[in-house]
């Protein structure tokens, strides 16, 4: 049984994929606004918002429970629509050697595409897959969505 896998979903959304891209890529801390029972806040340790290297920590309820997570950008691709993070401290890493988050946006017209990519390794076979973080990315997608078509 191997203890590395990866998910992959896509969403579709009616909201303006280059609004959504932007918020996940530069205006995060706009999320916890937007979903305050999911996000509680985004904060930037170091670096500039939306920029490679910058370092972000965020306050979420998952599963019902109060967590924090702290992040690093590792890559951003403008012309793609790109954002690939990776989870550097927190409650995740309790479970998971390692812990990647990739959101990939295409804009066709009205027709938007959101891609949630994770990348984990388990510490053990007894950990889940992590469905509950999928999900949740999802939930917070559909709470962009709605927000920004009012």
């Amino acid at each position: 049984m191997s203890l590395k896998g990866k998910l992959v979903s896509e969403i579709n959304i009616k909201c303006d994929g280059d609004v959504f891209h932007e918020i996940l890529g530069n205006k995060p801390h706009h999320i916890s606004s937007i979903c305050p029972d999911k996000i509680q806040n985004v904060n930037i340790h170091e670096g500039e918002w939306g920029t490679v290297g910058s370092v972000n920590s965020w306050n979420i309820t998952h599963d019902g429970k109060e967590k924090a997570v702290k992040e690093i950008v590792e890559e951003i691709d403008e012309e793609k629509k790109l954002i690939k993070k990776k989870i550097i401290e927190g409650d995740i890493l309790e479970d998971y050697k390692s812990f990647y988050i990739t959101t990939h946006v295409e804009t066709k017209g009205e027709n938007n595409l959101v891609t949630w990519i994770i990348e984990y390794e388990k510490k053990n076979a007894n950990v889940p897959d992590p469905h509950t973080y999928m999900e949740f990315a999802l939930n917070m997608t559909k709470h962009i969505e709605t927000h920004h078509i009012k």
